[in-house]
């Protein structure tokens, strides 16, 4: 007769696995799902009708934000003509985020006022992201989709109200409806699925993609450390080894995949913006090219 996993009887805590249980030794699998994104409240409780509660994502969200303000704040306190190592790399980031992201999709000069956002947007972002692989926290806070939603939803506002004020009421449907008289009959139509698409779906996928990926390198991350140790029995020996090398592969290709969400998520966020700013539905935004031009010419 096969044991069972152990599991709490409280539904926000619940035990990633038995440490007693081995391969062969009559328990199953443990295998992770849904109850290893819940987790016990730190402060509160978190039950049905309870107004508030504080738990290890909300502890690891503002630690995240001070670990950056830390960094920043130490790498530019004293800023030197000639800089030393932390001030280097904080420049280096900060500049990629500025130049690689915001100059190159807004231009400099609509995108100069939005750098402040987009770095902090960034940074916030892959420090969430990174907590996955810390010890002791172990844990994505993007992989709970209050946070991505939230983040979203920051720019979700911003944009919406940036193509009001700069195309005025009538304007700023026209721009979300991708107006184009020269569909004729059909224009309508055209509108409604360019209203819904932009309105509710982006901002939905602008969420999403960031939570599916980290909910799903968090999981596989989890499965094979799990198996690591389950299979850690006889014979079974030999296949722990190969899962703990997946656990180190996985790892290494999450730190790819954390850093380039949060360059997606702030990518698409400069998209947004230059959307609202641009003159009309479809039209580029001339000022990135002719920046790039610009900065390139500097370079040579």
């Amino acid at each position: 007769m096969l044991k069972e996993p152990a599991v709490s009887a409280d539904p926000t805590q619940v035990l990633a696995f038995e440490t007693d249980c081995h391969i062969f030794d009559g328990c199953g699998f443990p295998a992770p799902g849904l109850h290893s994104f819940l987790f016990k409240p730190l402060v509160g409780h978190g039950g049905n009708g309870t107004s508030w509660y504080f738990d290890k994502t909300m502890l690891l969200a503002v630690l995240g934000s001070i670990i950056i303000v830390v960094f920043f704040w130490a790498a530019f306190r004293k800023p030197k003509l000639v800089p030393g190592k932390l001030q280097m790399v904080a420049e280096a980031g900060y500049d990629f985020v500025r130049r690689g992201i915001v100059y190159e999709t807004l231009g400099k000069r609509e995108g100069e006022k939005y750098v402040p956002l987009v770095v902090s947007l960034f940074f916030f972002v892959w420090m969430m992201n990174l907590w996955s692989i810390i010890p002791l926290a172990q844990f994505p806070v993007t992989a709970i989709i209050s946070y991505p939603i939230g983040l979203a939803l920051i720019v979700y506002v911003l944009w919406v109200s940036l193509t009001f004020k700069r195309h005025g009421f009538i304007g700023a449907f026209k721009n979300f409806g991708g107006y184009d008289k020269s569909l004729g009959p059909v224009l309508p139509l055209a509108m409604g699925i360019e209203l819904f698409s932009n309105l509710l779906v982006r901002p939905f996928t602008h969420a999403v993609r960031l939570f599916a990926n980290m909910f799903a390198g968090h999981t596989l991350i989890l499965l094979f450390t799990i198996a690591s140790w389950y299979l850690l029995n006889g014979i079974g020996i030999a296949y722990a080894a190969v899962s703990f090398v997946m656990v180190l592969v996985m790892t290494a290709f999450e730190l790819f995949i954390q850093a380039l969400q949060a360059y997606v998520f702030v990518l698409l966020t400069c998209t947004f913006i230059q959307g609202a700013l641009a003159e009309g539905h479809g039209e580029s935004h001339p000022e990135p090219a002719r920046e790039k031009q610009g900065v390139l010419a500097e370079a040579q």
